[in-house]
């Protein structure tokens, strides 16, 4: 099975998780993209889905998906959402595609995150895949200088400006031993305005794709 058949995998098997006539909050990233795919063919059974960024509303409503904001329809029951690494303990790492915050503001809005992967995002330990971290423009270089203290290798994401008008830094070769603590010291950084570290809400079920089928890891 090659990558792009366990996303696929991954995405269909999230659909056991959506309940009939609810709202459903989705994602970005190419395993979510699968997703919609995926809704589409059922959306006559929901009520609409809530989008993570404005490329993920612009294929939802492509695929004929009612999309509402989260204002208007309160919490949710459901939230399904890829990831950059995910550990065992359902810690992920998220903002590769740039739509952290917004994923991060579904995610607590959700009752349930499922998270989709395939089995090469599945680590022991994150912080292999550089860590995003979204910043307001002026900031941007007194919370690299702060990144560096806490023994990161900022690199400012060149070209890219968030849904919300602000910038990236991805920080590498961080040592992610607890990753709750490191999530909330980076966010309490002045100028920070989110850590792509979801650990103090992290997913709910992981469903991982391999050369076996689909795996369902639950917290």
């Amino acid at each position: 099975m090659d990558a792009e058949a366990k996303k696929r995998a991954a995405a269909s098997a999230a659909l056991a998780w959506v309940e009939d006539g609810s709202w459903v909050g989705v994602g970005t990233g190419s395993t979510v993209n699968h997703f919609i795919a995926a809704l589409a063919e059922r959306r006559q059974r929901i009520a609409g889905a809530v989008a993570s960024s404005a490329s993920t509303e612009r294929r939802l409503r492509d695929a004929g998906i009612e999309v509402a904001g989260l204002n208007d329809t309160g919490d949710l029951p459901l939230y399904v959402d890829g990831a950059d690494e995910a550990t065992w303990h359902l810690q992920l790492i998220k903002g590769g595609g740039g739509a952290l915050t917004r994923e991060k503001i579904v995610a607590a809005a959700s009752r349930k995150f499922v998270c989709v992967i395939d089995d090469s995002k599945l680590v022991p330990v994150l912080g292999r895949f550089p860590l995003p971290v979204e910043v307001i423009p002026m900031a941007r270089s007194l919370v690299a200088r702060r990144l560096v203290r806490l023994g990161g290798q900022p690199v400012y994401r060149e070209g890219c400006v968030t849904d919300n008008g602000n910038v990236i830094l991805d920080v590498h070769n961080l040592k992610i031993t607890d990753p709750a603590a490191l999530e909330a010291e980076i966010g309490l950084l002045p100028g920070v305005v989110c850590v792509g570290l979801f650990a103090r809400r992290p997913a709910d079920v992981l469903l991982v794709a391999g050369a076996q089928g689909v795996q369902t890891i639950r917290r």
